[in-house]
Parts: structure tokens; C-alpha cells; sequence
């Protein structure tokens, strides 16, 4: 099993959102970073689980558990003319872009950036890093175990 952090903006979906849709599952559409694509199609299961992590808002940080629910597949977004996450250089034979579905877990209390940055036990986490930017980071088992023993528990 890998452990993930996948960034959302809650105004596109919250973990509230998550947890209210049919099956509390949804796409991870919309990705359009080559390494972020690459993690979702080549590295993830069913199973691995993640932070779900709310971006560009007030208040960014952890703000709930989600788990892989559906393997990569081709990001339906990339085909929609005219939509926000269009490519034209994609085709149904060569899709360039792909989601995986996600799983809600459990919502949990808000673990900002500033939170996270006091513990050095959590010095390398990837979205700790300058100028990390990636909107899905890999998490190591250590990080993820102090996560959920330390600051979740």
C-alpha cells in the first residue's frame, strides 16, 4: 500500500462534497501536471489511501482521509471541447490525461501548512518542500503513521 496527498479546491470539491456525493466517490479529473498524471497512472491502487488536502483557499491544509477506489483511466475532461480542462492533442485512441476514482473516508479536523511545518518529524514531506507545487505528492509511510498518531488522534 503507498500513501498519497491530493490537493483539492474546495470551491471545485470539498471533503464535505466528497462525502455527500452518490457512493462518496468521485474522478480525480482534471489533473494537468505530467508527474501528477504519472503518479495516478503508474503508482496508484485500489487501496492506497490519502490525505485529502483542501488548496488555494483561506485556510489550506489536511482536511480529511480518502482511499483509491478505481484504477487509472482516461480523464473524460481532456475530450469535452470548449471545457475548462480541454486538450486538443488528446484523443480517445491517445489519451493523454488520466483520474483515478476516490473514496471518502473520514473528515477530520483542519491540519494547516503551519501545523505540519512544527513537527520535524514531517521536515521532508514533499508539500513541505519550496517550491512544491504538485497537486498529488507521494506521503511516506512514517509521515502518514505520525499524521494519523500525532495530530489525528
Amino acid at each position: 500500500m503507498r500513501y498519497w496527498l491530493m490537493k483539492s479546491e474546495p470551491s471545485e470539491v470539498s471533503i464535505d462534497d466528497l462525502a455527500s456525493l452518490p457512493g462518496q466517490s468521485i474522478a480525480w479529473y482534471g489533473v494537468r501536471n505530467y508527474q501528477a498524471r504519472n503518479f495516478m497512472r503508474d503508482q496508484m491502487r485500489v487501496g492506497d489511501m490519502l490525505f485529502f488536502y483542501h488548496s488555494s483557499c483561506a485556510e489550506p491544509g489536511i482536511a480529511g482521509i480518502a482511499v483509491v477506489d478505481k484504477p487509472a483511466y482516461p480523464d473524460e475532461t481532456q475530450f469535452e471541447s470548449g471545457g475548462k480542462y480541454f486538450d486538443p492533442k488528446a484523443t480517445r485512441e491517445n489519451p493523454r490525461w488520466f483520474n483515478v476514482d476516490v473514496r471518502f473516508v473520514k473528515k477530520t479536523p483542519l491540519i494547516g501548512i503551519s501545523e505540519l511545518r512544527r513537527h520535524p518529524e514531517l521536515a521532508r514531506m514533499r508539500i513541505l518542500q519550496k517550491g512544491n507545487r504538485l497537486s498529488i505528492t507521494p506521503v511516506d509511510p512514517s509521515e502518514w503513521d505520525y499524521i494519523n498518531r500525532a495530530l489525528l488522534s
